[in-house]
C-alpha cells in the first residue's frame, strides 16, 4: 500500500466535487483521455505534443505524475488531498482505476476523512505534502504507517516527536522536487499564531485586524463573556454601520449550533452583522448553513484569519508585529505551474 499526494487544482477550484463525488481529479483538461497510453515513453510523447511551450524537463516531470496517476497508483493505495480551501486535510483509499469521466482526469476514491486540520499532522508529513507537484508518492519518515493510524481517527504518532524534514525527493521522479514555500510559510505562521496568540489572546488579534480596517471595538474581559467577545462598530467613534458581534474559539471546530448562538446574541446585542472565528474551523453543517447567513454573518477559520492578518500586516501595531517576526518576499514560481 503506497501513500500518494493527489491535488485537486492550483487553487483547490476541484476540491468540492472530488469530496463530493468520491474520487480524485487532477485537472489538466488540455490532454485527451489517457487510457490508451501504455508506456512511459509514449506519455512523454504525447506531453511534448501538448505542452510544446515548456522546457525538457518540465515536460518529462508533468509526464511522470501522470503517468503515476494513470499507472502507478494501486486500489487500496490511500490518496492524500491537502486543501486549499481550508486549513485541513483529506485521507482516503483508492477504489477505481483510471477513467476518463465527463472531460475529467479521475480515479474512484473513497474519503475516509476529509476534514483532518493540518496541524494534527507532524511537521515533516506536512513538508512531505507541501511538493510543488500534483501527483507525487511520499514516503519518507513512516508516512505509510502514520497515516494508516490517521485513517483510523487516532492522531499522527509522530506529531510531537520533532522529526527534521528532508528536501530530498520522496520518490523516484525525474528531477528534484521543489516544495510550496507558501504552504510551507502559512504552516510556520499558523505554528506561531498557535503558541503566541492562545485564549484570550487570539480575541486581541482580531480585535487589531479589526482596528487597522476602521473599526472601534469592545473587547470583554477574560473569562465569561456571555456568548461576545468582541464589539465593533465602524468610524472614529464607532458609532457608524456596520456594527459588528464578534465570537472567537481558539479550540475546537465548531457546529452549526454554536453559530446560531451567534445569531441569537447578535440580535440581543443590536448588531447589524455577526464574526464568528474559530482557529480550528467549522464542520460541514456549520459551513452548510453560512450560505443561508451569508449577508449576517461571516465564518474565519486560521487560513481566512491568516490572509486577512497578512493582508494588513504592514499597518498592524508594532507590538503585533513583534509577536510575529515576518518578512514579505518574492519567489519564482516553478515552470510547470
Amino acid at each position: 500500500m503506497a501513500v500518494w499526494l493527489i491535488r485537486a487544482g492550483k487553487s483547490g477550484e476541484d476540491e468540492s466535487f472530488a469530496l463530493q463525488n468520491g474520487v480524485a481529479v487532477v485537472g489538466w483538461r488540455e490532454f485527451p483521455d489517457a487510457s490508451k497510453i501504455s508506456s512511459k515513453e509514449e506519455m512523454r510523447a504525447n506531453h511534448e505534443e501538448v505542452l510544446s511551450h515548456l522546457s525538457s524537463n518540465a515536460i518529462t516531470n508533468h509526464a511522470a505524475q501522470f503517468w503515476a496517476f494513470t499507472n502507478r497508483i494501486q486500489k487500496g493505495d490511500i490518496a492524500v488531498l491537502p486543501l486549499k480551501t481550508r486549513s485541513a486535510v483529506a485521507l482516503g483509499k483508492v477504489t477505481g482505476d483510471y477513467e476518463f469521466r465527463d472531460g475529467r482526469h479521475a480515479r474512484s476514491v473513497d474519503w475516509i476523512r476529509d476534514d483532518i486540520p493540518r496541524s494534527d499532522f507532524g511537521q515533516d508529513l506536512l513538508y512531505s505534502m507541501g511538493a510543488f507537484m500534483t501527483v507525487c508518492q511520499i514516503q519518507r519518515n513512516d508516512a505509510e504507517a502514520r497515516i494508516k493510524v490517521m485513517l483510523a481517527g487516532k492522531p499522527d504518532p509522530n506529531l510531537k516527536a520533532g522529526r527534521k524534514v528532508s528536501p530530498e525527493p520522496e520518490d523516484g521522479s525525474e528531477g528534484p522536487i521543489l516544495v510550496d514555500l507558501e504552504e510551507q510559510a502559512f504552516d510556520q505562521i499558523r505554528n506561531i499564531i498557535q503558541s503566541k496568540f492562545k485564549g484570550h489572546n487570539l480575541t486581541r488579534l482580531v480585535e487589531a485586524i479589526l482596528h487597522v480596517q476602521g473599526y472601534q471595538t469592545w473587547r470583554a474581559p477574560e473569562g465569561p463573556d456571555g456568548g461576545v467577545d468582541l464589539l465593533a462598530g465602524y468610524g472614529p467613534m464607532g458609532f457608524e454601520p456596520p456594527r459588528i458581534c464578534v465570537q472567537v474559539k481558539s479550540g475546537g471546530t465548531q457546529n452549526d449550533a454554536a453559530v446560531r448562538e451567534l445569531e441569537g446574541v447578535m440580535s440581543r446585542m443590536g448588531a447589524d452583522q455577526g464574526l464568528f472565528v474559530s482557529w480550528d474551523g467549522f464542520n460541514k453543517t456549520a459551513l452548510g448553513s453560512n450560505k443561508e447567513l451569508f449577508f449576517k454573518v461571516r465564518l474565519w477559520d486560521d487560513k481566512k484569519l491568516m490572509s486577512t492578518l497578512l493582508f494588513n500586516f504592514d499597518k498592524m501595531p508594532e507590538e503585533i508585529q513583534a509577536e510575529l517576526p515576518l518578512k514579505r518576499i518574492w519567489v519564482v514560481v516553478p515552470e510547470e505551474e
